[in-house]
C-alpha cells in the first residue's frame, strides 16, 4: 500500500481488510498460489488415529491471534461441535518462535508449517497428526494482489505475471516431490533435501497447490466464513469487488 512494490503476496484476507478500511485505491486479488492452509498439528505424544477431540483439555500453540492459521484452527474446532473454551489456544508466541517454544516444553500441541513440522518430528520432539488445510477446506490461502489502479494501468504485466505463476503450478503438479525439492533446496539453507522432499509430499497429499491461478466465488466466500466466525469482519465483501477476473 505504501508503493514499495507493485505486486503483493499474502492471504486474500488482506484485501478485505484494506477494502473495509475505506481505501479508495484498494487491492484486488488476481492469482492464487495455494488453496489450503499450509499448517499441520504436531503432537508432543504419539497419537494413533488422531481426532480433534484429542485437543480437549490440552494446550495448543496456535499462532498469532487473528492470523489465518489461528482463525482456521478455531473454525475447524467449532465446526466439529467442540467447545472452543475446552481447549487452551496459546496466541502469545511469535510465528518464528513457535517450534522453539514447543520444543522447550510449552504446550501439548503446536500448529506448524512445513518443513518445520517434519523437522520437529524428525528430531524426535513431536508427531505430525493432522493437516489444518485438509480439515479447513479450499480457500485462496496465499495469492497475488495489486492496487486497483496498478491493475488498470498495467493489464499486460498482470497477465504475464499470472501466466508465469500458472507455469509454476503446472510444474509442481506434473513433477514429483524429489524433483521439486532439488529446485527449491537453495531457499531452505540448512534443511536436508529429504526433509524438503517430505514437506513437498505433505503439501501434494493435501492438494495445497491448485491446478489454476483462478479461484471460485465459493472459495472466496469460505475464506470469509472463517473470518466471520472469528468475528474479525461483520459482513462479507462481494467477490466481484475484490477479484480481478482475467478470464
Amino acid at each position: 500500500m505504501s508503493g514499495d512494490a507493485d505486486i503483493g503476496f499474502c492471504g486474500s484476507e488482506a484485501t478485505i481488510y484494506v477494502y473495509n478500511g475505506g481505501e479508495k485505491d484498494y487491492l484486488k486479488t488476481f492469482a492464487q498460489l495455494t488453496q489450503k492452509d499450509g499448517s499441520f498439528i504436531v503432537s508432543r505424544e504419539k497419537i494413533n488415529n488422531f481426532k480433534l477431540t484429542d485437543l480437549i483439555g490440552k494446550k495448543i500453540i496456535g499462532g498469532r491471534a487473528a492470523g489465518m492459521p489461528e482463525m482456521t484452527l478455531e473454525y475447524i474446532i467449532k465446526k466439529n461441535n467442540i467447545n472452543i473454551d475446552s481447549i487452551e489456544i496459546d496466541t502469545s508466541v511469535a510465528f518464528a518462535a513457535m517450534s522453539g517454544s514447543f520444543i522447550g516444553g510449552n504446550g501439548d500441541f503446536v500448529s506448524l508449517f512445513e518443513p518445520t513440522a517434519s523437522e520437529v518430528e524428525e528430531q524426535g520432539y513431536g508427531y505430525v497428526v493432522a493437516s489444518l488445510g485438509e480439515l479447513g477446506g479450499v480457500l485462496p490461502y496465499t495469492s497475488y494482489s495489486a492496487k486497483t489502479s496498478y491493475i488498470e494501468e498495467n493489464p499486460e504485466i498482470i497477465s504475464a505475471f499470472t501466466r508465469a505463476t500458472q507455469k509454476g503450478l503446472d510444474y509442481v503438479n506434473s513433477h514429483d516431490a524429489r524433483e521439486i525439492a532439488k529446485i527449491i533446496e537453495p531457499q531452505f539453507s540448512g534443511t536436508a533435501i529429504e526433509q524438503i522432499e517430505k514437506a513437498v509430499d505433505s503439501y501434494k497429499d493435501i492438494q495445497a497447490w491448485p491446478n489454476s491461478t483462478y479461484f471460485t466465488e465459493n472459495s472466496f466466500n469460505h475464506l470469509q466464513d472463517i473470518m466471520l466466525d472469528y468475528g474479525i469482519i461483520d459482513e462479507k465483501v462481494s467477490y466481484e469487488k475484490l477479484i480481478y477476473d482475467q478470464k
